[in-house]
């Protein structure tokens, strides 16, 4: 069990993009784990002020006509800085996204969000530097057995033709023939600027 020396406060945000500098919140759940072991629940839908592209829906189910008549971020931001008040703060991949994107949104309403001597602890952090993302570790996720020999090309050959197949059994919707697979891995964002996706049209 964690022990805490003061509050915690674990968020998520959803929006109406990725781009935490420009996007806005459409969806916010705050945790507020105290030193005494109580806790505290707050969320709630907030109205972007903007439609909410079709793609973001996709991935959040969040509509335009779940969030009208919600509360804006201006009228949140004062619970929400209270809630944070002498708390630290935890989310997945909160350091990237979720800590910038809420910060620039109670920028744009006029507040301050004063991060300094806030500790910073990102479950995302920890998940890519505790499990590894290697052949190995898909050998274990995918197959259920250690890798023997890895590091050599006939048995990480054959260690990832076995994952290969295991993945086409593993996924219903994954195509089953190497053209449909080749279109699922080749598959490209329309929206995309540059070759490895850092960039994409707005």
């Amino acid at each position: 069990m964690m022990k805490l020396d003061r509050p915690l406060c674990i968020f998520d945000l959803e929006a109406t993009g990725t781009d935490a500098q420009s996007d806005r919140i459409v969806d916010v759940c705050v945790l507020r784990f105290e030193a005494d072991g109580s806790r505290s629940l707050f969320s709630c839908l907030v109205d972007p002020g903007v439609p909410i592209p079709a793609e973001a829906t996709a991935i959040h189910k969040i509509t335009d006509d779940m969030v009208r008549g919600a509360p804006a971020i201006k009228d949140l931001a004062p619970k929400l800085l209270e809630l944070f008040e002498g708390a630290d703060l935890s989310g997945f991949n909160a350091v990237k996204y979720d800590i910038p994107l809420l910060t620039n949104e109670l920028k744009r309403a006029g507040f301050d969000w004063p991060l300094a001597g806030k500790r910073i602890v990102d479950a995302f952090t920890i998940f890519a530097r505790k499990e590894r993302r290697d052949l190995t570790a898909a050998y274990k996720f995918y197959c259920g057995k250690d890798l023997a020999g890895g590091h050599r090309a006939e048995a990480d050959a054959r260690a990832t033709a076995e994952v290969l197949f295991a993945q086409v059994e593993r996924y219903a919707d994954l195509p089953k023939d190497v053209a449909g697979l080749d279109a699922f891995c080749s598959a490209v964002d329309p929206g995309r600027v540059d070759a490895e996706g850092k960039f994409v049209w707005k």
